[in-house]
């Protein structure tokens, strides 16, 4: 084909096989019909608000995160689920090999959680979920616990975990003995919520997006 000159590279007819061209950046044609561009990647950061749904459309007819997305006219996923009842960091994309790196267990992308229990909350409940607990579909694996804050009335606690089990980090304080009244993810693996509001979006800087994907196992142009 390219040396029937049926290839052209910035208007260009090209006839020598192994002749560079950038995709993406070059006009790159065939038979005089232009060869698309890839696909622009986005990367999003949206502090989920209580009561929406991590999924591209509800039966039920309940409010979607992406619904949160004005002026995004590509269409992104979310990158793992936060509950219903789950507030703070979802990650959007239209990657989809970095999204199934950051949700794979091979990879144990550590996810951080600011927890609010009812009432005291004891040492041996916080040494058990830190040593790891053991579930109706096995062993929760260890989590690192931060005690901030505890009284009679709440406690609040910081809880890293690497696994993406259903619901892991509610099952995991419940097995305690314990209430979870708010639950609120605020970083993932390098990325961290900081003080983006409640249902607001940002893009993710192109330095968040090498330091994550090199996390991963992927350069940042792949």
């Amino acid at each position: 084909m390219i040396r029937s000159g049926r290839i052209t590279v910035n208007g260009e007819t090209i006839k020598t096989p192994g002749t560079s061209a950038v995709w993406g950046v070059d006009k790159i044609c065939f038979d005089g019909r232009h060869i698309p561009d890839p696909f622009k990647r986005v990367y999003l950061m949206l502090n989920k608000p209580f009561g929406y749904i991590c999924a591209l459309k509800d039966p039920a007819g309940r409010p979607l995160v992406t619904d949160l997305l004005k002026g995004v006219p590509q269409r992104v996923y979310p990158v793992g689920r936060l509950d219903f009842d789950t507030l703070g960091l979802l990650l959007l994309t239209n990657d989809g090999d970095w999204a199934h790196r950051l949700t794979h267990p091979r990879y144990h992308v550590p996810r951080t959680y600011k927890i609010t229990v009812q009432g005291r909350i004891t040492d041996q409940a916080l040494s058990r979920m830190a040593k790891g607990l053991l579930l109706d579909d096995g062993e929760s694996g260890p989590s690192k616990i931060h005690l901030i804050t505890r009284n009679q009335r709440q406690s609040m606690i910081r809880m890293t975990i690497a696994r993406g089990k259903s619901r892991l980090v509610r099952r995991m304080v419940e097995a305690t003995g314990f209430r979870l009244v708010h639950l609120m993810r605020i970083s993932f693996g390098n990325l961290y919520l900081g003080d983006l509001k409640i249902g607001r979006y940002r893009r993710l800087t192109p330095e968040e997006v090498r330091t994550a994907k090199k996390m991963v196992g992927m350069n940042h142009a792949s």
